[in-house]
């Protein structure tokens, strides 16, 4: 610290001039680092909002998509060829969201439980015994523009058959 004068350029005696380090300086830096900080937290998080939002849309889109599917391949579905009722990449709206595709792999007999379901109020007499025979069949929707995807494996019944074992 340097010794304190007065107007004539005598030291005064016991006291000193404050220092002259650049207090202010470090606290106007110090302050527009805090600043900063605080828009960079305000900015991150309006943004993670937007991104959170933006996947919902495309989780969305992707689950119309099975949807969509489900119902083409409940119109579509033929039990003679199975490798028919497959399809790829089908979009569900070309003209307004071209992004948006669906893909039914090929039906086939489950892996757990009967193949066929019987079904109550059918008999006819006679011995007969109606049902459903079971297959299960994957789904995928997609959307490309939001970088999202849904896979559903679902069950499909098709009947009315008979499953009695008795020969005619």
């Amino acid at each position: 610290m340097r010794p304190c004068h007065n107007n004539n350029g005598y030291r005064l005696p016991g006291l000193t001039a404050p220092p002259e380090g650049g207090f202010a300086l470090i606290a106007a830096i110090l302050a527009c680092m805090v600043l900063l900080a605080l828009g960079m937290l305000v900015i991150n998080l309006s943004t993670q909002d937007l991104r959170v939002s933006a996947k919902l849309v495309g989780d969305k889109k992707a689950l119309s998509a099975v949807e969509v599917g489900i119902h083409a391949m409940s119109q579509t579905f033929n039990p003679e060829n199975l490798a028919a009722s497959a399809s790829t990449n089908v979009q569900v709206d070309a003209a307004n969201d071209p992004a948006t595709t669906y893909t039914i792999g090929t039906p086939v007999p489950p892996t757990s439980g009967s193949g066929v379901v019987p079904l109550t109020g059918y008999s006819i007499g006679g011995g007969q015994q109606w049902g459903q025979k079971r297959y299960d069949v994957a789904i995928t929707g997609q959307n490309t523009a939001y970088g999202t995807r849904v896979d559903v494996t679902t069950g499909l019944g098709y009947g009315p058959i008979e499953i009695t074992t008795m020969s005619r």
